[in-house]
């Protein structure tokens, strides 16, 4: 198969809404990161980004939509749902809402619920409304490796896969949405990201729970409620590992794991913060931004993460960040991306 990588324009949106009513698959881009579509109605097309990605299927997806006038065939609408939807719709976030039966099986991996948002992209909208179709799409990577923040990410895990991707350039939060559930009782963060705890609660005048499962790995058994749940995810392919602790006892742990790595033959580097590049300049360091901008941080790490594939990067050492407003849902990738392997000093 032939992959055409297009400039978002008339021709390639109306190209790529021809693409998904027959059944293909579409790389797209969305504020949080791009997306593989599908027709989110039919089965046999959703199935197609499970192959793509070499995704395991009991992994649910995202549905994503441009109006909420086609939430009714989808799904039912929870008490609260409404609220969230007029604060940060369009944007990135995503509620479970009860599935109806519209919705095939390979979209939800068979659980009752349907993860449901509208993309404020304006090629995501634009592409949603040519097609008119709810498209099922979860990010436009090869499963387990990091998430896809530009149209050349997709097409280093897509090509030959898939036959359209939209260039829509760099993705604005470069984290997946936050997902909540409303479904079971108070609100609940399955999966954070660039919608806050806080701002949440300030929306819903009430308190929102984070899934424990955010900052620790699956039980055995345990369900995956929300994409991006799994115990090794967005992770490049040498060995990532997380250090935390007091400032000038990290950094100095950081510079002798990486030296000793690097004398003993290994190519390795470190993740840190920029005001502790200079210390850490023999060390191959990649520049995540100041340690009090998390924004920043959550922009520049699936870009990072996938630079280290590029260089060969067999040891990986990283700062952390306090899991607190959008620095949870990095926590969420770095704990992922290390299989929460984590140091203390």
């Amino acid at each position: 198969m032939t992959t055409r990588l297009m400039t978002a324009d008339p021709e390639s949106l109306a190209l790529a809404a021809d693409l998904l009513k027959s059944g293909n698959l579409v790389g797209f881009p969305t504020e949080t990161v791009y997306g593989l579509g599908a027709n989110a109605l039919d089965a046999e097309a959703v199935l197609s980004i499970f192959a793509a990605k070499g995704r395991p299927a009991d992994n649910p997806l995202i549905v994503h939509i441009y109006d909420q006038a086609q939430l009714s065939p989808l799904c039912d609408i929870p008490d609260r749902a409404p609220v969230l939807m007029n604060a940060f719709w369009p944007g990135p976030l995503t509620l479970l809402f009860p599935r109806k039966p519209a919705i095939p099986d390979q979209v939800t991996a068979g659980l009752p619920t349907v993860a449901i948002r509208m993309p404020s992209h304006p090629v995501a909208a634009a592409m949603l409304k040519a097609c008119d179709l709810p498209v099922a799409a979860p990010s436009a990577n090869r499963s387990g490796r990091p998430s896809p923040t530009t149209a050349q990410h997709v097409l280093q895990d897509m090509n030959g896969r898939i036959p359209l991707i939209l260039d829509g350039g760099p993705c604005e939060v470069g984290l997946e949405s936050t997902v909540v559930d409303l479904c079971h009782g108070r609100p609940v963060i399955l999966r954070p990201g660039g919608i806050t705890k806080e701002m949440l609660e300030k929306a819903l005048g009430e308190e929102v729970s984070v899934a424990g499962s955010v900052l620790r790995p699956l039980e055995p058994g345990e369900k995956a409620l929300s994409p991006g749940m799994r115990y090794k995810h967005y992770a490049p392919a040498g060995t990532v590992t997380l250090v935390e602790g007091e400032e000038e006892k990290v950094v100095a742990l950081l510079k002798e794991l990486c030296l000793k790595d690097i004398a003993e033959g290994r190519k390795s580097c470190v993740l840190c913060f920029s005001e502790h590049v200079p210390f850490l300049s023999d060390c191959c360091p990649h520049d995540m931004g100041f340690s009090k901008d998390y924004s920043e941080i959550a922009h520049r790490l699936f870009d990072i993460l996938r630079r280290l594939d590029q260089e060969g990067m067999e040891t990986i050492y990283s700062e952390v960040i306090p899991p607190e407003g959008v620095g949870l849902a990095v926590m969420n990738r770095l704990g992922r991306a290390s299989a929460f392997r984590t140091i203390r000093v």
